[in-house]
């Protein structure tokens, strides 16, 4: 049974207030602290710093976090994305103030005692703090200009927020080197303080009223459609989605802003502008946990693909700086060398960047550019190529993965906004057809020479699991057990994806409610949590093989543990049941190595093994995912535990017809035609049907639901033809409106008269609408449209009991309304979560529309559409 549970996108509110007060605080303390600095001469320090970065987080960071959650739940896509970013920004700018104070510049670092003395080289000085910190705010400083240009296509407020922010971040910036600058950052801070005030008091006031009261919002600078025109040739290639999805924002944006920031500052340290890491640590691990947030989205909305490549873009950014942070840090990079040569995590991230290049062949050119130049900066990464060169060549892939990420943050962020291609991407190198022919030759060659079935049970987060793991695996490959370097080395490289972003997996697999699939991340998280603790950082807290009892005992458990989670794999494919079984052969090297008697090269192999079936799966089930076919084999089951019972399930409470029968939209049709009220699906949520020709029906539908008498229904027709041949008299403007907005999510209403009877409304005139008003409405789905060409007009209103959430799913129908009616079309899932939006337009051609009720398309694209109609009309 589908739950009930989540908000549709209107129940959210403004949740850009929260963000513009955030950015409002955070640049009116820095501004505080510019014009202090600037006066005395003197610049803030100890406390004083850890305070304001305290602040930063708290408010710029963690509350704008908020109002991004809540902007990507209101389908904002640039209010989510932007306001997650300058989350992120103002977190590593607090981060980067309590550094600062806690290692001020020329502060020898040196710890005195035990075996803690090996954490920190002898040799290092000082920490770059304001080298890294121009690293990162250059890179933000190009965000912020995009995201300014972007706005000004959707309002005129936050064009000046954005770009005031860009500004005192260049200022901010330069005074890292010279005070004068202070002054000028502080009065452009002011600048954000009054915009980001008055956009706040703007929005709060439209929250509440529902309407704009101060302007500055609803109408935009220039109109996105100036920036180019659709492309017919590439529409497939903008989503994969079979179905406009509205339930959360696009996450790619931020996805593409992520991966422009952190190679951004890599490409700084490879050119030999920052030291050491540790800044540029904090900073890409802040971005880069955003980026997980966009993998997250994207599994939200079902988009494997990008669930799949954020959460390993993710997982690179923050392997590699932290490793470069433990290089830089911990040990002296000239030594560490032959230690590098050991270690092949590097290759795992390669494979992964081929598998992503070919699964985005169907896509547009330049995703697949995108991932060509994440293979390059993978090959740079590997740690068997010779320092010298190679640290201009990664400073050359970082800078290439940045202006490909900085051009389609832009083009994605105007494409989502004008719904259209107006920014060029590329077409398609490969068709999705093609694609899927090329991944399932190689089964059907295996299959028909050994006649096995090719079952699979694929999710959507299966890859990511696969990935993590198998990263895990090869990073933990050890030639030898006696260099402590490349142990410690290793321990980014085997702790975050194995345990850390493992952990993640758990989450989403959590949220689709795969209760079993949560199982396995979580208890394999624990053991890459255990492997690293003993196996690279147990030297640096005395703990060794001859001193680990405790984790002999965890072992064993472990052991018995896994046995159980082999049976249940073994109910779900080969693969998954190889992995499992290879995860014991590794917790038996565990064991052995806690009783000092491992055969290194055993280790070694399995580890190999286990890296070699965690990426097959992840290319399995991230094809099997993406296309919803069995494209690559993973092995049937080796048992299905059948229920011995008979089927004891109770029938529906009423006629429950599927609609891709057209049966079942005859025996619906008969149904209505005798004035039963019914379920059906709509282009957005679920609804009750009655026929307009029986106003019995029509007062059936009020009993049903308990709906107020006041409260009018409305009528869906099949097309506009049906409208103009009732020839009601309507203006050209309100003609051309309703074309544009028809057929789709959008209810007009107008006025009522004795046209609607030629219309096919008949005995139901006086029950539908209000006395002077009828809302009318051409839904965007086959299914419905076929059957109101059956029936004639129906009078619908949405499938719950009145002041309950919208109806999702025929299933959500059938178990609250079911009893009380007569039949349920069954369609699935519904295409939104929310109802139509509701327009008066009974004085268009005198005061314009106002928005009655914003539904799953947002009151400022209607706007924009009414505006281009009146001014085309003009």
């Amino acid at each position: 049974m589908v739950s009930t549970a989540g908000f549709a996108a209107v129940f959210y509110s403004e949740p850009a207030v929260l963000g513009l007060l955030a950015n409002v605080i955070s640049a009116f303390l820095l501004c505080l602290q510019n014009f202090a600095t600037a006066h005395t001469g003197l610049k803030p320090q100890g406390a004083e710093d850890v305070l304001a970065g305290v602040h930063l987080i708290l408010i710029g960071g963690f509350v704008q976090l908020l109002a991004g959650f809540l902007a990507f739940r209101k389908y904002d896509h640039l209010g989510g994305a932007a306001f997650l970013t300058f989350s992120a920004l103002w977190s590593s700018y607090g981060t980067t103030r309590i550094i600062s104070a806690a290692y001020p510049p020329m502060q020898n670092i040196t710890l005195s005692s035990g075996n803690a003395s090996q954490l920190l080289s002898s040799t290092m000085t000082h920490l770059s703090t304001s080298q890294s910190a121009v690293a990162g705010l250059v890179a933000y400083i190009s965000i912020s200009f995009i995201l300014s240009f972007c706005s000004a296509t959707v309002n005129y407020i936050m064009p000046f927020i954005f770009g005031a922010i860009a500004l005192a971040l260049v200022f901010e910036a330069v005074a890292l080197f010279g005070q004068w600058a202070l002054i000028v950052s502080g009065v452009i801070e002011l600048v954000i303080v009054l915009c980001g005030l008055y956009g706040a008091m703007a929005l709060l006031l439209k929250g509440i009223t529902q309407r704009y009261i101060l302007p500055g919002f609803g109408h935009p600078l220039f109109n996105v459609l100036l920036l180019g025109s659709a492309q017919k040739s590439s529409s497939k290639a903008i989503g994969e989605e079979k179905k406009k999805n509205t339930k959360y924002a696009e996450p790619m944006a931020l996805g593409n802003i992520c991966d422009t920031v952190s190679p951004f500052i890599f490409a700084f340290y490879f050119f030999g502008y920052m030291k050491t890491f540790c800044v540029g640590a904090a900073w890409i691990s802040i971005i880069s946990s955003c980026q997980l947030l966009s993998s997250f989205y994207s599994y939200l909305r079902g988009d494997v693909y990008y669930t799949t490549k954020f959460g390993a873009h993710s997982l690179f950014w923050l392997v590699m700086s932290w490793e470069e942070f433990v290089l830089t840090t911990f040990l002296e990079p000239g030594k560490a060398q032959e230690s590098r040569l050991g270690m092949f995590g590097g290759w795992f991230f390669l494979v992964v960047a081929c598998m992503l290049f070919l699964m985005s062949t169907h896509k547009d050119t330049l995703e697949m550019l995108q991932n060509a130049s994440f293979i390059i900066l993978t090959s740079a990464f590997i740690h068997q190529i010779p320092l010298s060169g190679a640290y201009p060549f990664l400073g050359a892939a970082c800078s290439l993965c940045t202006a490909l990420s900085m051009y389609a943050t832009f083009a994605s962020l105007i494409n989502s906004i004008g719904e259209k291609a107006l920014i060029p991407i590329g077409k398609q190198a490969m068709s999705s057809s093609a694609l899927q022919t090329t991944l399932m030759a190689a089964k059907i060659r295996f299959t028909r020479s050994k006649n096995l079935p090719s079952g699979t049970k694929a999710e959507v987060p299966d890859a990511l699991f696969y990935i993590c793991n198998g990263l895990a695996a090869v990073s933990a490959i050890q030639g030898t057990l006696s260099d402590p370097s490349r142990q410690q080395l290793s321990i980014p490289s085997v702790l975050i994806p194995g345990a850390i972003v493992q952990l993640y997996v758990c989450r989403i697999q959590v949220q689709g409610g795969r209760r079993f699939g949560c199982v396995l991340p979580f208890c394999y998280a624990a053991f890459w949590g255990a492997w690293t603790w003993l196996r690279f950082a147990g030297h640096l807290m005395n703990i060794g093989a001859g001193n680990s009892e405790g984790f002999t005992a965890g072992a064993i458990a472990f052991l018995v543990l896994n046995a159980f989670l082999m049976i249940l794999a073994s109910s779900f494919n080969v693969v998954l049941l190889c992995m499992t079984l290879a995860v014991e052969l590794l917790t038996i090297c565990f064991l052995l190595f806690t009783l000092e008697n491992l055969p290194l090269p055993f280790e070694i192999v399995i580890l190999c093994i286990f890296g070699i079936i965690c990426f097959y799966g992840a290319t399995a089930s991230l094809a099997n995912s993406m296309f919803g076919k069995d494209l690559m084999m993973m092995g049937p089951s080796l048992f299905t535990a059948e229920s011995s019972k008979k089927n004891t399930e109770e029938p529906p409470p009423c006629i429950c017809p599927k609609s891709h029968c057209t049966s079942g939209l005859r025996t619906i049709a008969d149904l209505l035609n005798t004035g039963a009220v019914c379920g059906v699906p709509t282009d957005t949520v679920y609804a009750l049907a009655a026929s307009c020709r029986h106003p019995q029906a029509i007062e059936k539908v009020y009993r049903i639901k308990d709906r107020p008498q006041e409260k009018p229904i409305c009528i869906f027709i099949s097309n506009l033809d049906q409208l103009r041949a009732a020839a009601p008299p309507i203006s050209p403007l309100l003609w051309e409106f309703m074309e544009n907005v028809y057929p789709g999510g959008v209810g007009c209403i107008i006025k009522k008269g004795e046209w609607l009877k030629k219309l096919g409304v008949g005995e139901g005139y006086s029950r539908v609408g209000t006395q002077d008003s009828i809302m009318i409405r051409v839904p965007d789905l086959t299914v419905l449209v076929h059957l109101i060409d059956m029936t004639g007009p129906l009078a619908i209103t949405s499938a719950n009991p009145s002041g309950e959430v919208d109806s999702t799913h025929h299933d959500m129908v059938i178990s609250r309304l079911g009893h009380k009616l007569e039949g349920v079309l069954c369609d699935g899932e519904s295409d939104e979560v929310v109802a139509s939006t509701v327009v008066n337009c009974t004085r268009i051609d005198e005061s314009g529309i106002t928005i009655l009720r914003e539904g799953c398309i947002p009151a400022s694209k209607v706007m924009q559409i009414f505006e281009r109609v009146k001014n085309r009309a003009v």
